[in-house]
């Protein structure tokens, strides 16, 4: 089914919702619609083409607090590389690794968890990279990018109508 992607009123993209959200949010006069479907959907007293894209008629604060610590949002901010060797790699490819491991006392947070491969995670082990005689590549830490410009890396195919919100300044994923 369609999903709709959600402007703030700047026009920057903040994320994708069902097109179910974005008609009750359209009925409530908080979005405008910016892109349609061709598709239509129908009630009983009205017919409407799907929402591909809509604006928020009132600014929305964005804080970077909430890019939530994720397996996605790992390899985004690693960028799909492994951080001991700096093998490119694909989500299902890449594994996670705790700096300072949890056997040692290790928390997962933004700054102990790194994107890494096979080979690396198990010439690592439960050690810390010092330990392994390995290094860091990048030190982690909390994501300073605005996370929404990649909301889509989880959308298998982006309709050609976002194509103009999604990457006027985020480079093309």
């Amino acid at each position: 089914m369609e999903k709709t992607l959600l402007l703030n009123i700047t026009y920057e993209p903040l994320q994708v919702i069902s097109w179910q959200k974005a008609i009750t949010l359209l009925t409530l006069g908080k979005v405008e619609v910016v892109e349609e479907y061709d598709r239509e959907v129908h009630s009983v007293s009205f017919s409407i083409k799907l929402p591909a894209v809509v604006r928020l008629l009132q600014f929305v604060k964005w804080r970077d607090k909430s890019v939530t610590l994720s397996r996605r949002n790992i390899y985004v901010r690693d960028h799909g590389t492994c951080q001991y060797c700096g093998a490119a790699l694909t989500q299902q490819e890449i594994t996670y690794d705790h700096v300072i491991p949890k056997s040692q006392g290790g928390q997962t947070t933004w700054e102990n968890v790194v994107a890494c491969c096979v080979k690396c995670n198990g010439k690592k082990g439960g050690r810390t990279p010092k330990q392994a005689g390995m290094k860091l590549l990048n030190t982690p830490q909390r994501p300073k990018w605005n996370l929404t410009l990649r909301v889509t890396i989880g959308v298998k195919h982006k309709p050609e109508s976002w194509r103009d919100y999604l990457y006027w300044n985020a480079e093309l994923l």
